[in-house]
């Protein structure tokens, strides 16, 4: 019995840190590589690095953040529909974009291969890192 019990204490902590550490369901076409998370010093802040990659012609919808998101693109071409812009803005590797916390946006791949970000969040610590909007 206590052999039991020294089994399955480890294996709860591992199951409880990759609980943690979850991403939201990834779709088709898209890769999301969760990179690091840290708390920061101000209170009740967290900052989250994570590589976002979209095949060729695929979209990912409408959604917010609950914190600033900072964009980097690693390579390929990105489109990003931003509530409040009048157009697109279409970022090539090496280009930056952010977008304020809680903004409604949306991206697309619209190239002919991958695009992939870092993007980075400095969002409120306990809320999702992503909501889809209607």
């Amino acid at each position: 019995m206590k052999r039991t019990h020294i089994m399955i204490l480890p294996a709860l902590v591992i199951a409880a840190a990759f609980a943690h550490s979850a991403t939201p369901a990834q779709q088709a076409g898209i890769t999301r590589t969760d990179l690091q998370r840290h708390d920061l010093g101000a209170t009740g802040r967290e900052v989250i690095q994570a590589r976002v990659e979209l095949a060729p012609g695929v979209a990912f919808g409408k959604h917010t953040h609950p914190g600033e998101e900072i964009i980097y693109m690693l390579e390929g071409v990105l489109e990003y529909e931003v509530e409040g812009r009048p157009s697109p803005i279409t970022l090539k590797a090496g280009e930056v974009l952010f977008i304020p916390a809680r903004t409604v946006h949306a991206a697309r791949n619209p190239g002919r291969i991958n695009g992939a970000e870092l993007a980075t969040y400095v969002v409120e610590k306990g809320k999702p890192v992503l909501t889809m909007v209607k």
